[in-house]
């Protein structure tokens, strides 16, 4: 046998790793959450490294980690997640916005442009299928004397449970420079970030992965009051977003009239939300519940974001006015 469980201990059988050692190069994961937490204890049989050369303890317990990471950690997710129900996008969704600044000294002025796109991951994460969306933002080069701006963002998102497992950001804003990487350990409750280990709630979701999750709810999800709560990890904080449905409208943009729904999105750490709302979002009133204009006031001005282009939608545009 080559591993049995003994009291939250993992024991390896080294004489069957050894027989087992054909690769040569592997890393050892040992800030993995589930090792520096101590959650699992890391023991190998001693009998079996005796005369063994000292490359061999590396490459046993190298390959020990590798194993117990890829399967037994696997196991944990396949037992723990949930299943969530999506039925508004999928795999080669893409989506483009044009980008408006409005300010008294600029005027109405097209800031830049972002995209949007939804790619099957190519490997599996902990053993599951998973969604690679990615989200790229730059100002135009006539905008960028006043802000320059070249973001992206990464989401890799479980295609069942809808959690995100990595989130990659990587973020160019005037002066404003941020790299960032966090891995998500929901069996864990655990985030790891570049700079930090912090404790997550459950289904917690990333920036990018919130957006695309909130499409995926319908208004009989929301509380009577018209609210919906949605956790999301940024910056090394978690913070709670209330999502307040204000009602239908008729908006119309440069892709037609349509039925939309309208959302105002309210950020606050811990329990303590801010008075004002500060961001309007409309969404196709469809099945696709495509977001087709967001509005936001900043320090100066606001700024709007205009769907312009999309293809490979799930289902027919049906919230479109015909002529």
């Amino acid at each position: 046998m080559l591993c049995r469980v003994e009291s939250s201990i993992l024991w390896f059988d080294a004489k069957s790793l050894a027989s087992a050692c054909l690769i040569e190069k592997l890393e050892v994961i040992l800030k993995h959450p589930l090792i520096s937490s101590g959650k699992i204890s890391i023991m190998i049989e001693k009998k079996y490294l005796i005369n063994q050369p000292d490359g061999l303890h590396y490459k046993l317990l190298t390959l020990f980690l590798c194993i117990a990471l890829s399967s037994f950690v696997v196991g944990l997710y396949a037992q723990d997640l949930r299943t969530h129900n999506n039925s508004a996008f999928d795999t080669d969704e893409f989506l483009q916005y044009k980008v408006y600044y409005s300010s008294m000294i600029t005027g109405n002025v097209t800031a830049g442009y972002a995209t949007i796109e939804v790619n099957d991951h190519d490997e599996p994460m902990f053993g599951r299928d998973v969604w690679k969306i990615v989200g790229e933002g730059k100002s135009r080069r006539a905008f960028d004397w006043f802000f320059k701006v070249r973001n992206r963002y990464e989401s890799y998102v479980d295609k069942e449970a809808f959690v995100p497992y990595l989130f990659v950001r990587r973020t160019h804003e005037g002066d404003y420079v941020k790299h960032d990487d966090v891995y998500f350990y929901h069996h864990e409750g655990i985030a790891v970030s570049r700079t930090a280990r912090k404790p997550i709630p459950e289904h917690v979701q990333d920036f990018v992965s919130a957006l695309f999750f909130m499409r995926t709810l319908e208004l009989e999800d929301f509380t009577a009051d018209s609210n919906y709560f949605v956790d999301f990890f940024l910056d090394d904080s978690v913070y709670v977003s209330k999502i307040k449905y204000l009602g239908t409208e008729y908006l119309r943009t440069e892709l037609g009239t349509h039925r939309t729904l309208k959302f105002a999105p309210m950020m606050a750490t811990g329990n303590v939300f801010a008075d004002a709302y500060p961001m309007h979002v409309w969404v196709t009133d469809d099945k696709n519940k495509l977001p087709i204009l967001a509005e936001a006031k900043v320090i100066v001005g606001s700024v709007k974001m205009e769907l312009v282009k999309y293809r490979n939608l799930l289902n027919p545009v049906t919230a479109r006015r015909k002529k």
